[in-house]
């Protein structure tokens, strides 16, 4: 495994079965994709796709049923790594009769920081997450917005390599969540590793470097934000000083009618568009897997998958 991947899971399977021990719910299914450092991830899906499950078997929560998962070369059950992993789940368990300073001084014991840096990181923190105000007021008086400030700080406390956020915007307001989002982009400029989970796209499409699309359980789609909103098949022409005919002309026309030629490229589409044909799609066509990125430009397209139920191959 290399050092520039920080995650890796191959063939990861997750099976959720009833008392008797009978398969109930295919959470995941062989699920193959790759972290690497230093990059925002997003793992997008709507509920019950896998999302929660997928970072519960990262942290060592949950065990697969089949497949293998990494981090940092190590397998998932090696508890030590956590040491390394700051973690935001879909809800703050926090202990609400503990006001913010509290409750981080309390999990800065759990990591055995010394009393002067625990000091140091928890003022820091408090005031990156904009608490300062309300440091010293019990959590059960927070707002659901204030709980998800104080729930990333405690991820932090122990100045992770590596940081999973289950839906980290939730239940902020628009000017929280600009914040929370800004505060990302700065730990990976501090070169630290951020994988989000939700299915909120608009802030997955403006922070995200590469995104992985769940969908019943199965990767749908993977690859660079830009790649995969850029809609390759419609080519658009930016021009300045133009009349309405040269408009309808091609490149050699433009530069006989003393136009100037701006840009020609693909327009892009939203996550929000991509995301819903991905859905449809697969709700259409069940068993139908992405698997690897999409190539880059210039490159040489992924061989075609086999629709596991037709048996015929399709191109990606």
């Amino acid at each position: 495994m290399s050092s520039d991947v920080i995650i890796e899971t191959r063939n990861l399977s997750k099976v959720y079965r009833d008392f008797w021990g009978r398969p109930k719910v295919q959470a995941l299914k062989a699920l193959d994709l790759k972290v690497h450092r230093g990059e925002i991830f997003g793992v997008l899906g709507p509920n019950g796709s896998g999302k929660t499950t997928t970072i519960k078997l990262l942290l060592g929560l949950l065990f697969p049923t089949d497949g293998d998962a990494f981090i940092f070369g190590e397998p998932t059950t090696n508890v030590k790594k956590n040491e390394r992993i700051g973690y935001l789940p879909e809800e703050s368990y926090l202990y609400k009769f503990l006001n913010a300073e509290e409750t981080l001084h309390f999990y800065g014991r759990l990591f055995k920081m010394s009393s002067a840096e625990r000091t140091k990181r928890v003022n820091r923190l408090i005031e990156m997450v904009g608490l300062n105000a309300a440091k010293h007021r019990q959590l059960r008086e927070y707002s659901k917005g204030m709980q998800r400030r104080i729930g990333l700080a405690q991820a932090l406390i122990n100045n992770p390599e590596l940081i999973l956020l289950d839906e980290p915007t939730s239940g902020l307001d628009p000017i929280g969540t600009a914040e929370i989002k800004e505060l990302i982009r700065d730990l990976k400029a501090q070169g630290k590793t951020v994988v989000l989970s939700g299915h909120l796209l608009a802030d997955m499409q403006d922070i995200c470097d590469r995104i992985a699309i769940l969908h019943r359980g199965e990767l749908k789609e993977l690859g660079k934000v830009s790649d995969l909103l850029t809609v390759q098949d419609v080519t658009q022409i930016k021009t300045r000083n133009l009349s309405d005919a040269a408009l309808h002309e091609i490149r050699e026309v433009i530069e006989r009618h003393h136009g100037q030629l701006l840009a020609v490229d693909h327009p892009t589409t939203t996550l929000e568009e991509l995301f819903l044909r991905i859905v449809r799609e697969s709700d259409l066509h069940p068993g139908r897997r992405r698997v690897g990125d999409r190539p880059a430009d210039g490159a040489k397209p992924t061989p075609p998958v086999h629709d596991e139920l037709a048996g015929t191959p399709r191109p990606l």
